[in-house]
């Protein structure tokens, strides 16, 4: 009877096994499909009120710090100011509400691929289609260390949408512009920049390893046919000559020559010559040289135009089957398992390495 009892609590674990191991392989497959397929996937367009987020945080913030009793004073005084507001509304004309000005803000966090750019178009679309030209505006908050030319001039050809559609753009720089993130910034009507944003490198890079020597070492051939005398020049694998460097260097010069003459148009004021070296440099030292207009972080940047302003962040976002969320699901397992049993012993076996 036991050894029932134990051969059937071996297949139990077995069997649970071979099913965690079956389910780890769904979540697998159906996640690098969401990955290979994501750009197919139905959205909709997120829109969120920031001055009723502004407001909730210093609500909750102020029944924190504040006595009952000024507390009930100060929102008794904010509901007056509000009824009074309202009565001189209803007195005006009605479309005065139409003349508070609606500011827009969207997030472009970029890679060397741009591929943010999907969910930038989207926005861009829906906003060129509701807002009032001349009066709404745009903030774009910009992270990009840059990366592909196409990609990032397709990117930039987005925003350029939001000024033919005679929409103020603003470009706000927290943490870095550059490359491909700043041909991006420097469509914007004013580009602001924190004091320590890394913004420029306006320059253009190409490179790749050549392996040829190990191959021939090895003695291993290494055959390409082509039609077309410059198809291929440089390659990994090939032996690369004089001339296809060469050609190389004539592409990149002219890339550069682009890229310099697509700031120019939007910025005439800047010395090229000085800027266009590939260099990046900080806020303070990209506003003495021309490349931004002003030292600021998006958040001084929205809250200083809340009162005044309808501001509205404006996302993207894609919907998320059954399968898709099961995985989310499961990498957050996953994740958290990490963090609380592994993770946590290769942290602790690191700081004894140490002593003070």
């Amino acid at each position: 009877m036991e050894f029932l009892y134990n051969y059937g609590l071996f297949l139990a674990k077995t069997l649970t096994l071979v099913l965690a191991f079956g389910f780890l392989i769904f979540i697998i497959a159906v996640g690098t499909a969401r990955q290979r397929h994501h750009g197919k996937n139905e959205g909709n367009i997120a829109v969120t009120r920031l001055n009723d987020e502004y407001d909730r945080i210093k609500e909750d913030l102020r029944h924190e710090i504040l006595e009952e009793d000024i507390l009930k004073a100060e929102l008794k005084a904010e509901k007056q100011k509000d009824k009074e507001e309202r009565k001189a509304k209803r007195k005006a004309v009605s479309s005065e509400e139409d003349a508070r000005k609606r500011i827009y803000v969207l997030d472009f966090d970029g890679d060397t691929r741009a591929s943010a750019v999907e969910e930038l178009r989207h926005c861009v679309t829906g906003i060129i289609a509701v807002a009032r030209p001349q009066q709404d505006e745009v903030l774009l908050k910009l992270e990009s260390p840059g990366g592909m030319v196409h990609a990032y001039g397709l990117a930039a050809s987005q925003l350029t949408r939001l000024r033919k559609a005679e929409l103020r753009l603003t470009i706000c720089v927290d943490l870095v512009a550059a490359s491909g993130g700043y041909m991006m910034a420097c469509v914007g009507d004013e580009i602001v920049a924190a004091p320590f944003a890394y913004v420029g490198s306006i320059g253009v890079l190409v490179q790749l390893p050549n392996v040829h020597r190990l191959l021939k070492d090895n003695k291993i051939d290494f055959e390409m046919i082509t039609a077309g005398e410059y198809k291929r020049t440089l390659t990994t694998f090939g032996e690369n000559t004089e001339r296809d460097r060469h050609k190389v260097q004539e592409e990149v010069d002219e890339m550069h020559a682009l890229f310099k003459a697509f700031i120019g148009q939007y910025r005439s004021g800047v010395d090229m010559a000085n800027v266009a070296t590939g260099e990046v440099w900080t806020g303070q030292q990209a506003l003495e040289r021309g490349l931004v207009d002003a030292l600021g972080t998006s958040d001084e940047w929205i809250t200083s135009r809340l009162e005044e302003n309808d501001v509205f962040a404006v996302n993207w976002e894609y919907k998320k089957k059954l399968a898709d969320r099961l995985s989310t699901l499961f990498e957050g397992s996953v994740s958290r398992a990490f963090e609380k049993g592994l993770g946590r012993w290769l942290h602790r076996a690191d700081k004894e390495r140490f002593f003070s």
